[in-house]
Protein backbone atom coordinates (compact mmCIF):
# COMPACT_ATOMS: atom_id res chain seq x y z
CA UNK A 1 0.00 0.00 0.00
CA UNK A 2 1.56 3.36 -1.03
CA UNK A 3 2.00 5.50 1.68
CA UNK A 4 -0.25 9.04 2.22
CA UNK A 5 2.84 11.07 2.13
CA UNK A 6 3.57 9.12 -1.58
CA UNK A 7 -0.11 9.41 -2.30
CA UNK A 8 0.29 13.05 -1.71
CA UNK A 9 2.94 14.01 -4.61
CA UNK A 10 1.63 11.23 -6.71
CA UNK A 11 -0.65 13.86 -8.15
CA UNK A 12 2.41 16.15 -9.52
CA UNK A 13 3.32 13.60 -12.38
CA UNK A 14 2.79 15.87 -14.91
CA UNK A 15 2.30 19.48 -13.87
CA UNK A 16 5.71 19.17 -11.39
CA UNK A 17 7.78 19.13 -14.31
CA UNK A 18 5.70 21.89 -16.06
CA UNK A 19 5.96 24.11 -13.08
CA UNK A 20 8.95 23.96 -12.61
CA UNK A 21 10.28 24.35 -15.66
CA UNK A 22 8.64 27.52 -16.36
CA UNK A 23 8.37 28.80 -12.71
CA UNK A 24 7.60 32.57 -12.47
CA UNK A 25 10.87 34.23 -10.64
CA UNK A 26 8.62 36.99 -9.60
CA UNK A 27 6.02 34.42 -8.14
CA UNK A 28 7.35 34.50 -4.62
CA UNK A 29 5.07 35.54 -2.39
CA UNK A 30 7.18 34.03 0.43
CA UNK A 31 9.71 35.76 2.54
CA UNK A 32 11.66 33.29 4.21
CA UNK A 33 15.28 34.06 4.04
CA UNK A 34 17.60 34.07 7.41
CA UNK A 35 21.17 34.73 6.42
CA UNK A 36 24.29 35.62 8.62
CA UNK A 37 23.29 39.37 7.05
CA UNK A 38 19.83 39.41 6.35
CA UNK A 39 17.11 38.49 8.74
CA UNK A 40 13.07 38.41 7.24
CA UNK A 41 9.69 36.65 8.70
CA UNK A 42 7.98 34.10 7.44
CA UNK A 43 4.66 35.24 5.73
CA UNK A 44 1.99 33.76 3.38
CA UNK A 45 0.12 36.26 1.01
CA UNK A 46 -3.02 34.58 -1.00
CA UNK A 47 -3.70 36.39 -3.80
CA UNK A 48 -2.47 34.91 -6.72
CA UNK A 49 -4.29 37.64 -8.93
CA UNK A 50 -1.59 39.56 -10.08
CA UNK A 51 0.03 36.38 -11.14
CA UNK A 52 -2.32 33.98 -13.32
CA UNK A 53 -2.13 36.37 -15.82
CA UNK A 54 1.87 35.70 -16.47
CA UNK A 55 2.73 32.59 -15.78
CA UNK A 56 2.51 31.39 -19.34
CA UNK A 57 5.35 33.81 -20.44
CA UNK A 58 7.75 33.30 -17.32
CA UNK A 59 10.66 31.39 -17.32
CA UNK A 60 13.09 30.21 -14.29
CA UNK A 61 15.44 32.12 -12.79
CA UNK A 62 18.57 30.69 -14.12
CA UNK A 63 19.11 28.23 -16.99
CA UNK A 64 21.79 25.68 -17.05
CA UNK A 65 24.49 26.65 -19.74
CA UNK A 66 24.48 25.06 -22.85
CA UNK A 67 27.36 22.75 -22.07
CA UNK A 68 25.53 21.65 -18.38
CA UNK A 69 22.79 21.00 -20.10
CA UNK A 70 23.99 18.43 -22.85
CA UNK A 71 25.70 16.65 -20.07
CA UNK A 72 29.09 16.67 -21.76
CA UNK A 73 30.82 13.49 -23.15
CA UNK A 74 29.60 10.59 -21.09
CA UNK A 75 30.93 7.28 -20.65
CA UNK A 76 27.59 5.87 -20.18
CA UNK A 77 24.03 6.62 -19.31
CA UNK A 78 21.39 5.27 -16.97
CA UNK A 79 18.44 7.50 -17.01
CA UNK A 80 18.98 10.69 -15.94
CA UNK A 81 22.25 9.93 -15.14
CA UNK A 82 25.76 10.11 -17.28
CA UNK A 83 29.21 8.87 -16.11
CA UNK A 84 31.70 11.32 -16.98
CA UNK A 85 34.53 9.80 -15.32
CA UNK A 86 35.42 7.38 -12.71
CA UNK A 87 34.67 9.14 -9.52
CA UNK A 88 31.66 11.22 -11.69
CA UNK A 89 28.23 10.88 -12.73
CA UNK A 90 25.73 13.99 -13.81
CA UNK A 91 22.09 14.11 -13.31
CA UNK A 92 19.52 16.05 -15.42
CA UNK A 93 15.77 15.02 -15.61
CA UNK A 94 12.90 13.62 -13.77
CA UNK A 95 13.24 10.83 -11.38
CA UNK A 96 11.07 8.26 -12.58
CA UNK A 97 9.79 4.61 -11.17
CA UNK A 98 12.91 3.03 -12.57
CA UNK A 99 15.75 5.65 -11.77
CA UNK A 100 16.35 3.64 -8.72
CA UNK A 101 16.85 0.42 -10.70
CA UNK A 102 19.07 2.27 -13.16
CA UNK A 103 20.85 4.02 -10.41
CA UNK A 104 21.97 0.30 -8.88
CA UNK A 105 22.75 -0.58 -12.18
CA UNK A 106 25.19 2.41 -12.40
CA UNK A 107 26.81 1.67 -8.98
CA UNK A 108 27.75 -1.46 -10.00
CA UNK A 109 28.82 -1.05 -13.12
CA UNK A 110 30.73 1.92 -11.80
CA UNK A 111 31.33 0.82 -8.56
CA UNK A 112 34.18 4.08 -7.76
CA UNK A 113 31.86 6.89 -7.89
CA UNK A 114 32.17 9.68 -5.57
CA UNK A 115 29.75 12.77 -6.70
CA UNK A 116 26.83 12.91 -8.38
CA UNK A 117 26.85 16.75 -9.88
CA UNK A 118 22.68 17.60 -10.22
CA UNK A 119 22.71 19.61 -13.38
CA UNK A 120 19.43 20.43 -14.25
CA UNK A 121 17.08 18.37 -11.74
CA UNK A 122 13.21 19.38 -12.01
CA UNK A 123 12.12 16.59 -9.33
CA UNK A 124 10.08 13.34 -9.31
CA UNK A 125 7.57 11.97 -11.15
CA UNK A 126 7.40 9.11 -8.46
CA UNK A 127 8.05 9.93 -4.99
CA UNK A 128 8.29 6.89 -3.18
CA UNK A 129 11.01 6.22 -6.05
CA UNK A 130 12.55 9.39 -5.23
CA UNK A 131 12.86 8.71 -1.40
CA UNK A 132 14.16 5.01 -2.11
CA UNK A 133 17.19 6.91 -4.55
CA UNK A 134 17.68 9.78 -2.01
CA UNK A 135 18.39 6.78 0.71
CA UNK A 136 20.40 4.49 -1.74
CA UNK A 137 22.11 8.16 -2.57
CA UNK A 138 22.70 8.14 1.35
CA UNK A 139 23.86 4.29 2.08
CA UNK A 140 26.35 4.26 -1.11
CA UNK A 141 28.47 7.40 0.63
CA UNK A 142 28.05 9.49 -2.26
CA UNK A 143 28.81 13.44 -2.85
CA UNK A 144 25.60 15.63 -3.96
CA UNK A 145 26.88 18.69 -5.77
CA UNK A 146 24.57 21.65 -7.70
CA UNK A 147 27.39 23.23 -10.05
CA UNK A 148 27.64 26.51 -11.40
CA UNK A 149 24.66 27.20 -13.29
CA UNK A 150 22.71 24.66 -12.13
CA UNK A 151 18.87 23.82 -10.63
CA UNK A 152 17.60 21.29 -8.40
CA UNK A 153 13.42 21.76 -7.93
CA UNK A 154 10.56 20.01 -5.69
CA UNK A 155 11.67 16.37 -5.15
CA UNK A 156 15.31 16.95 -6.31
CA UNK A 157 16.36 19.10 -3.42
CA UNK A 158 15.94 15.70 -1.33
CA UNK A 159 18.26 13.88 -3.60
CA UNK A 160 20.53 16.82 -2.71
CA UNK A 161 20.40 16.88 0.79
CA UNK A 162 21.00 13.03 0.55
CA UNK A 163 24.64 13.30 -0.09
CA UNK A 164 27.11 12.76 2.45
CA UNK A 165 28.39 15.63 1.52
CA UNK A 166 26.67 18.85 -0.08
CA UNK A 167 28.40 21.18 -2.20
CA UNK A 168 25.92 23.59 -4.32
CA UNK A 169 28.11 27.10 -6.31
CA UNK A 170 27.19 30.72 -5.55
CA UNK A 171 24.83 30.58 -8.46
CA UNK A 172 23.08 27.10 -7.58
CA UNK A 173 19.34 27.55 -7.21
CA UNK A 174 17.36 25.52 -5.19
CA UNK A 175 13.04 25.33 -5.99
CA UNK A 176 10.74 24.13 -3.44
CA UNK A 177 6.89 24.04 -3.06
CA UNK A 178 4.02 22.57 -0.97
CA UNK A 179 3.04 18.91 -2.44
CA UNK A 180 -0.29 18.08 -3.28
CA UNK A 181 -2.67 15.12 -2.99
CA UNK A 182 -5.47 13.28 -5.27
CA UNK A 183 -7.79 15.62 -4.06
CA UNK A 184 -5.84 19.00 -4.63
CA UNK A 185 -4.82 19.74 -1.23
CA UNK A 186 -1.51 21.07 -0.45
CA UNK A 187 0.14 20.52 3.06
CA UNK A 188 -1.25 23.14 4.47
CA UNK A 189 -4.59 22.11 4.00
CA UNK A 190 -3.63 18.72 7.02
CA UNK A 191 -3.61 19.46 10.56
CA UNK A 192 -0.10 19.28 11.74
CA UNK A 193 -0.89 15.95 13.89
CA UNK A 194 -2.02 14.44 10.30
CA UNK A 195 0.41 11.57 9.74
CA UNK A 196 0.78 12.40 6.23
CA UNK A 197 3.47 15.05 7.20
CA UNK A 198 5.91 12.42 9.68
CA UNK A 199 7.24 11.10 6.71
CA UNK A 200 8.79 14.46 5.39
CA UNK A 201 10.16 15.71 8.86
CA UNK A 202 11.53 11.55 9.43
CA UNK A 203 13.36 12.18 6.30
CA UNK A 204 14.75 15.65 7.11
CA UNK A 205 15.77 14.55 10.28
CA UNK A 206 17.32 10.85 8.80
CA UNK A 207 19.26 13.36 6.58
CA UNK A 208 21.19 15.81 9.09
CA UNK A 209 19.11 17.92 10.16
CA UNK A 210 17.49 18.38 13.82
CA UNK A 211 13.96 18.59 14.76
CA UNK A 212 13.78 22.27 14.83
CA UNK A 213 15.24 22.55 11.44
CA UNK A 214 13.48 19.58 9.83
CA UNK A 215 10.08 21.93 10.74
CA UNK A 216 11.90 24.64 9.59
CA UNK A 217 12.84 23.68 6.32
CA UNK A 218 9.04 21.73 5.87
CA UNK A 219 7.34 24.57 6.88
CA UNK A 220 9.43 26.87 4.24
CA UNK A 221 8.20 24.30 1.49
CA UNK A 222 4.84 24.40 2.23
CA UNK A 223 4.45 27.58 2.33
CA UNK A 224 4.58 27.91 -1.06
CA UNK A 225 2.11 26.69 -2.82
CA UNK A 226 1.96 23.21 -4.76
CA UNK A 227 1.24 25.89 -8.66
CA UNK A 228 4.32 27.97 -7.56
CA UNK A 229 7.76 27.57 -7.09
CA UNK A 230 9.80 29.42 -4.17
CA UNK A 231 13.73 29.90 -5.20
CA UNK A 232 16.26 29.50 -2.54
CA UNK A 233 20.30 30.14 -2.79
CA UNK A 234 23.29 28.22 -1.62
CA UNK A 235 23.07 30.16 1.54
CA UNK A 236 19.49 29.91 2.17
CA UNK A 237 19.67 26.06 2.01
CA UNK A 238 23.34 26.17 4.53
CA UNK A 239 21.06 27.01 7.31
CA UNK A 240 19.23 23.63 7.72
CA UNK A 241 22.47 21.68 6.43
CA UNK A 242 25.94 21.69 6.25
CA UNK A 243 27.72 22.55 2.83
CA UNK A 244 31.01 21.45 2.11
Amino acid sequence: MVSPAALARLAVVALAAAVLALAPAHAQRVVTVTTTTTVTTWTWEADDSDVAADDAAATRRYAPSGALAALGEAKARFGPFAVIDAATARMAGDVTSATPRQFATMLAAFPGLKRIEMVDCPGSLDEEANLILARAIRRAGLETEVPSGGSVRSGAVELWLAGVHRRAAPDAEFGVHSWIDEYGREARDYPASDPVHAEYLSYYREMGMDDAKARAFYALTNSTPFDDVRYLTRDDMARFVALN
